[in-house]
């Protein structure tokens, strides 16, 4: 039989501990980041920097951190990157199991909103569904009597073994803006490294590869034409906060976004669900 526990990090954070026959993971209440999550009988399909130290107000260095209601750098240089939604605290509302796969909803309270940033009435969830593989969805609702637009990505960090080994591929026939530069179209369908990488990819395919020396991460998207691909090399580690030096060496990110062109709308009562699915091939 499988277990769900909520238990409580030695710096305090609480986090929902899942242990089933297919899998183990575990999801933080502030953010409702998940940070673990190992299949049974295979490797892990998250990474974590090990000088993150878990304090809380702080969003994990690795794992999946929500981005939201914004993704980047707000128009107002004021805010705070990548929206408030990673540092705050939210709620499980429910925690469903079915054969072994565990279905859990995070939701954030109206509480957590930060006002001053983002005055509109929201509602904004996470669902997790964790099996074999794991999947993960924003769900956005707008309560407001006026439209409201909103960018968001689901920032996953993946164990790549060696970043000079690595191969990414789905990318044929997409473009992309890197350091402002763009749109740059780009005809291969693969991605290899050698240098910092930070590309917003739009009119991408639903689905890319990571070919890593362990074996083939999987990961797909639905409700999201723009993807997020992000290794920072070596200056940019240097000036990380909760980073080592050398991680850019196991890591790197490809995160299911809605941005630029690709940004969500909603008018009044309509709901949005952006959603990844993470698995080995």
């Amino acid at each position: 039989m499988g277990s769900v526990t909520t238990l409580k990090h030695s710096n305090g954070l609480e986090y929902v501990n899942v242990d089933t026959e297919l899998c183990q993971a575990r999801i933080f209440m502030q953010g409702a980041q998940i940070d673990q999550f190992t299949p049974a009988g295979k490797p892990p399909l998250l990474w974590v920097s090990s000088a993150d130290d878990y304090q809380p107000g702080n969003g994990i260095r690795g794992g999946i951190p929500v981005c939201w209601p914004w993704f980047g750098m707000n128009e107002n240089p004021d805010f705070p990157q990548h929206g408030f939604a990673r540092n705050k605290v939210w709620k499980l509302e429910s925690v469903k199991m079915r054969n072994q796969i565990v279905d859990l909803v995070f939701s954030l309270p109206a509480t957590e909103f930060e006002r001053q940033y983002w005055p509109h009435n929201t509602e904004v969830k996470v669902l997790f569904s964790l099996g074999e593989s794991l999947s993960v969805s924003i769900v956005n609702t707008n309560n407001d009597d006026t439209s409201i637009s909103l960018t968001q990505a689901l920032h996953s960090y993946f164990p790549i073994g060696d970043i000079h080994q690595l191969t990414a591929s789905g990318f044929s026939q997409s473009k992309y803006i890197e350091f402002g530069q763009g749109p740059i179209q780009q005809p291969q369908d693969t991605v290899t490294f050698d240098r910092e990488t930070d590309r917003v990819y739009t009119d991408l395919a639903s689905c890319q590869e990571l070919h890593t020396q362990q074996g083939t991460i999987v990961v797909s998207r639905e409700n999201s034409q723009s993807a997020v691909l992000w290794n920072p090399w070596i200056d940019k580690s240097v000036r990380l906060s909760r980073f080592n030096n050398d991680d850019y060496l196991s890591m790197v990110c490809l995160e299911a976004a809605n941005v630029l062109e690709d940004n969500v709308v909603l008018a009044p009562g309509e709901s949005h669900t952006l959603t990844t699915h993470i698995c080995w091939k």
